[in-house]
């Protein structure tokens, strides 16, 4: 066998079965591999792309996404939708190919330093040389990107060690591990009583559930605490969601630019469950949480228990395990549920949404984000796959549908990254191909990978993209205007296109809708299709106090 084939063949015992790719230097042995190991070729037409892809994937399914590029400039592409992964903790392996390695430091074609750029990005990077140990440097990547918190690996291998011949008793094989994450580690008994009584003395305590969260499957056991507790529960924006079904304790997101209820600031305890302490909650530090409120983290990763700030009880293991033990405890010790605290949260929270959600919306046309949230909606089923980008309109998704935080609800992720939805879009429909996929995006985000259409269409991935175009960058002009008037609006507008042509060209489906009773329709035939569907809907430029 040859070096490429023992690396489709170790990445197939993983059950790895596509490969986001984009063609180039360095590849062509390891695309004859996959084509006789059964790994399907998903050719994209940007290196971002296909990372995105990768990335989609990793954070809907929990297992491993791969991305394979070409040198140089094709590897720095790659890195955007790497940056992504890392942001996120997706388990991404992006694997780059090289020119010769027997032309080292020549000045071969696109020689470059790929691991030396992928390292911060990646918990794991190595330029590997030995073609008979291709399958021990999988199992060192995968195993890196799916243990503790997940994140992205990255194998930059030179076409003549792929290329190599390899004598079977010679071939350095290992184990095969899942290929996925995997978490099953609980807290000490005595640590976890602590964070119970603590808990239960507390006047006012939030829950706030992030993405390590999901990576554990913590949906029935976060649910099971949160109603036996009585505890208000909060989503780090971007972040990936637990609540399956709309429930009375779950808040919506925090720390998004449009604001959220005064919850963090009055509490005087949090539980951190896979959450990190970043910008958006307040860095758990005042003003955003008050310096006298008790701080409980659960992390499957130590390193996380720690970071930023030094809780007050720090519980080592996976979410889902910790919150059963922490609801047996619970019981155990007779707590009662905070009731009246979770009712005045609640208030908070209609109040802050009003802005939101005055009733009736405006007169269309113009439609505005208040209408697409409405027409979306009913489709929101428990089979729907639904992705949200980065920009403007994925704030009216956050504060109007936010009455739950499912798993199968994907936004572009902590960077806050424009332009994933589209490759987003296609890795779901990659990794879920009987269920039904819906996009939201704008105009500006739509534009960095609009020619994925094509991928999608020839890769027979039909999904619905409802675009909503208001000419502009949306959040940047409402930014500048309210900052310097009319005036300061710079940099910030967008020409009109015809969307629904323009898809069309790509071989998609294209629709324009100007009113709901027009969107509703053709959501409901889109879902229908076989091929990618883009509704065009053109809305006026209007934040949520105008709307």
């Amino acid at each position: 066998m040859t070096g490429a084939d023992l690396l489709a063949l170790t990445l197939r015992e993983r059950n790895v079965d596509f490969m986001a790719t984009l063609s180039g230097n360095g590849l062509n042995p390891l695309y004859l591999a996959c084509r006789d190991a059964s790994i399907r070729l998903i050719d994209t037409r940007n290196e971002q792309a296909a990372a995105y892809i990768a990335d989609a994937y990793a954070r809907l399914t929990r297992r491993v996404g791969v991305v394979a590029v070409s040198s140089g400039l094709a590897h720095v592409n790659a890195l955007t939708g790497i940056a992504n992964a890392w942001f996120d903790g997706a388990p991404v392996l992006l694997i780059t190919g090289e020119s010769p390695a027997s032309q080292d430091d020549l000045g071969k074609f696109q020689e470059f330093d790929h691991v030396a750029l992928a390292r911060p990005l990646c918990k794991y990077a190595r330029r590997v040389l030995e073609p008979a140990r291709i399958a021990f440097y999988v199992h060192e990547a995968l195993a890196a990107a799916t243990s503790g918190r997940p994140g992205p690996a990255c194998l930059s291998i030179p076409v003549d060690v792929l290329s190599a011949e390899i004598p079977a008793a010679k071939a350095l094989r290992v184990r095969p591990g899942p290929g996925e994450v995997v978490q099953d580690a609980a807290a000490d008994s005595d640590l976890v009583t602590e964070a119970a009584k603590l808990i239960a003395r507390a006047k006012r305590p939030v829950l706030v559930a992030g993405t390590g969260a999901f990576y554990a499957e913590t949906q029935q056991e976060l649910d099971e605490f949160a109603r036996l507790t009585a505890i208000p529960v909060v989503t780090p924006i971007w972040d990936r969601g637990c609540v399956e079904c709309p429930a009375e304790y779950f808040l919506g997101v925090v720390g998004a630019a449009s604001g959220e209820p005064k919850l963090l600031a009055d509490a005087d305890l949090l539980l951190l469950v896979g959450c990190r302490t970043d910008y958006r909650v307040g860095f758990a530090l005042p003003p955003k949480v008050s310096e006298k409120a008790v701080i409980i983290r659960i992390d499957v990763d130590a390193a996380e228990l720690r970071s930023g700030v030094e809780p007050n009880v720090k519980l080592l293991g996976d979410p889902c395990t910790v919150l059963g033990q922490l609801a047996r405890t619970t019981r155990r010790l007779g707590a009662k549920p905070h009731a009246a605290w979770l009712a005045t949260a609640r208030q908070r929270d209609a109040a802050f949404r009003r802005r939101w959600l005055k009733a009736p919306a405006p007169a269309s046309p113009p439609m505005t984000g208040r209408h697409i949230v409405d027409a979306i909606r009913p489709f929101l089923s428990e089979e729907l796959l639904f992705l949200i980008d980065g920009g403007n309109i994925g704030q009216w998704a956050h504060m109007a549908l936010a009455d739950h935080y499912p798993g199968r609800w994907l936004t572009c992720g902590a960077s806050a990254v424009v332009g994933w939805g589209l490759p987003g879009a296609i890795g779901a429909k990659l990794a879920y191909p009987k269920r039904p996929v819906l996009l939201l995006s704008g105009d500006g985000a739509f534009g960095f990978t609009i020619a994925e259409l094509e991928t999608s269409v020839k890769h027979s991935a039909p999904f619905v993209i409802v675009l909503a175009d208001d000419r502009a960058w949306g959040i940047v002009v409402s930014g500048q205007k309210a900052a310097y008037g009319s005036e300061g609006i710079l940099a910030s507008r967008l020409a009109p296109i015809d969307y629904a042509q323009l898809a069309e060209a790509f071989g998609a489906v294209g629709i324009r809708a100007e009113t709901p009773a027009v969107l509703s329709d053709a959501i409901r035939q889109g879902l229908a299709a076989d091929r990618t569907t883009l509704i065009h809907v053109p809305i006026a430029l209007l934040g949520p106090a105008d709307a």
